[in-house]
């Protein structure tokens, strides 16, 4: 069997200008990974990360240490097939007229601009975002020009065949990507509704590790979401 570890980026710059960024916080959670993984002499036959700068940095934060510590890592191969599902030009695009026709989600708007703490912002924005997308998943909303729920799970399903195609036997690979793709992973695995992989993919924590083993038509779930690498430290553990 070959062992997949898919890890969500580093926190990315939330409320910035430039979200596709990584924090000072996304940084220090991405060499935490890294450390943890060198101290058990951890090595990789493949490295694969997503099309994004939160992706590909991450992974870079955790190649500069290997090379510190005189440990291969492979030169990752970027597939867009790990890219996230279409959120901000779903919200960009929609919340207008939702806002104009939904109450509920007015409402849930009006919450999100009144909030005044950083804390407090966040988790009435993960309610509104979590409100809009499930409609979009579901097909309830449709956003012209914009990859629909359906095509973003059969995009990350052809690049999870890729990687285990590429993969030779008894490999150990990792991928870096963002929340989505793993959900999409895990309904794979377990073969859940698929509108539950939409909500596994929220409850992934950033630089959060997954494992699945693979082998031919094989592919189970070994662990999810784990951050060993981070318990020790409550600041490190963030969603967003």
């Amino acid at each position: 069997m070959s062992t997949l570890y898919l890890v969500r980026h580093g926190q990315a710059s939330f409320f910035s200008d430039d979200y596709d960024r990584l924090s000072d916080i996304g940084r220090q959670q991405a060499r935490r990974l890294g450390q943890y993984w060198i101290a058990r002499r951890v090595v990789f036959d493949r490295v694969y990360t997503g099309p994004r700068k939160r992706q590909i940095d991450t992974a870079d934060e955790i190649a500069r240490l290997y090379a510190q510590a005189e440990l291969p890592w492979p030169e990752p191969v970027v597939l867009d097939e790990l890219d996230e599902y279409a959120a901000e030009e779903v919200l960009t695009e929609a919340l207008p007229s939702l806002l104009q026709t939904d109450a509920a989600v007015r409402r849930l708007h009006e919450q999100f601009v009144a909030a005044q703490e950083a804390d407090q912002r966040q988790r009435r924005f993960q309610k509104m975002y979590e409100v809009i997308m499930a409609r979009w998943a579901a097909g309830e909303l449709t956003v012209d020009g914009v990859e629909s729920w359906q095509a973003f799970r059969r995009r990350v399903h052809q690049g999870l065949d890729r990687i285990v195609t590429e993969s030779p036997s008894q490999s150990r690979v990792a991928a870096f990507t963002s929340g989505g793709p793993i959900g999409v992973a895990v309904e794979r695995a377990t073969e859940m509704p698929h509108l539950m992989a939409l909500r596994t993919a929220w409850m992934v924590r950033n630089a959060a590790t997954n494992e699945f083993l693979f082998s031919g038509e094989r592919f189970t779930m070994s662990s999810f979401n784990a951050l060993g690498h981070l318990d020790d430290d409550p600041a490190l553990l963030t969603y967003r």
